[in-house]
């Protein structure tokens, strides 16, 4: 890892503790604010979510430690609408997940032939929130 710039990817990795403990927050929001005929099934999966999220903060910074990194205490700016319809709820989640995406990607840029296990670690979290992404689109069509 001697070509890895620690700083910038211990930099990336705290940004996306903070959007992954963001993550916990509108998860844990939105699983409280669901109503209606379909309000169990939703619950469990924005809890789910909700889990997740904390496990992949915990891998984030867990891994930025052992970059020799600090990990922030701070979360995201969490945008909320106060719209509490499940098709709000569930469009909300999809811009979460397709920014976590994109924050994954930036990682993988920094470390791309530099790193295989932070380059296995960028891509493995793509692709789990990628599958996250095109489940709540499959989730909204319900609604459309």
């Amino acid at each position: 890892m001697d070509n890895v710039n620690r700083e910038k990817v211990i930099s990336i990795l705290n940004e996306i503790m903070k959007y992954e403990l963001a993550g916990v927050v509108r998860y844990t929001h939105s699983a409280l604010m669901v109503v209606g005929p379909y309000r169990e099934s939703l619950v469990s999966y924005f809890n789910g979510q909700s889990s997740e999220s904390l496990t992949h903060a915990q891998s984030a910074g867990d891994l930025l430690v052992s970059l020799g990194g600090h990990p922030s205490q701070d979360i995201s700016i969490i945008k909320e609408t106060n719209e509490h319809s499940i098709t709000s709820l569930l469009e909300e989640s999809l811009e979460h997940e397709r920014k976590a995406v994109s924050l994954y990607k930036e990682l993988l840029s920094e470390v791309v032939d530099k790193s295989i296990y932070l380059e296995e670690y960028a891509k493995e979290m793509i692709k789990n929130e990628e599958i996250h992404s095109l489940t709540v689109e499959k989730m909204l069509r319900d609604y459309e």
